[in-house]
């Protein structure tokens, strides 16, 4: 069975779940070309904080910030998938068809921004999910976070694959020639090649950003 315009096949349970379903084929024939796109739901999170944090040696940052839960890219390889588990919910269909995104993000960083004890260091933009999904474009999430961090000259480096990123090149510009802002594709951050099907390294080299 194919679903129209999405990377995953099936909707498997999340592994916290208690049941399990398997689809049998019973003969009926199913006419493909019948089935429906499934629309994506965009639902809105409130953030008790925005930074997360780690303390990996394999990792090459200590701070990031995703904007959004689930990603409408619909990557069939993407590492982020089983995250969508932790919310009851499956790394299949529904990641890429119920994405959250969070309304308070911007408030929430600059309040961590503010503590006497924060220590500055750079924050990654989609380190999990895109930054630049198609929900940004309506949300602006992400350009509200970019816009508290370059008020605070906060250095950030943004990995994605999207040419949406076009749209924030007035902030990133002026970050870069700070020494604030770095872009880069996910595939390349993370030391893993993918075909990358929209061509954000020649964007990049147009807009004069630092890879």
């Amino acid at each position: 069975m194919t679903i129209k315009n999405r990377g995953a096949l099936t909707n498997p349970e999340g592994r916290f779940e208690r049941q399990q379903h398997e689809a049998f084929d019973d003969g009926w024939y199913v006419d493909e070309e019948s089935l429906p796109n499934l629309e994506t739901v965009l639902l809105p999170e409130k953030a008790k904080s925005i930074i997360t944090r780690n303390n990996s040696p394999d990792i090459g940052f200590n701070q990031s910030i995703n904007p959004y839960k689930g990603c409408e890219h619909g990557c069939i390889y993407c590492y982020a998938r089983p995250s969508h588990s932790y919310m009851n919910l499956s790394p299949g269909l529904d990641f890429e068809t119920k994405i959250f995104y969070k309304v308070d993000a911007a408030k929430r960083l600059e309040e961590e921004l503010q503590k006497s004890n924060y220590i500055c260091q750079p924050i990654v933009l989609g380190a999990n999910t895109d930054p630049y999904q198609p929900a940004e474009n309506k949300f602006k999430v992400t350009r509200s976070l970019i816009e508290v961090l370059n008020r605070y000259q906060h250095p950030l480096v943004i990995i994605t694959k999207s040419t949406m990123i076009e749209r924030d090149i007035d902030i990133l510009s002026e970050m870069a020639k700070r020494n604030l802002a770095k872009v880069a594709n996910k595939g390349e951050f993370f030391g893993q090649y993918h075909r990358v099907k929209i061509p954000v390294f020649h964007l990049l080299q147009q807009l004069a950003l630092p890879k």
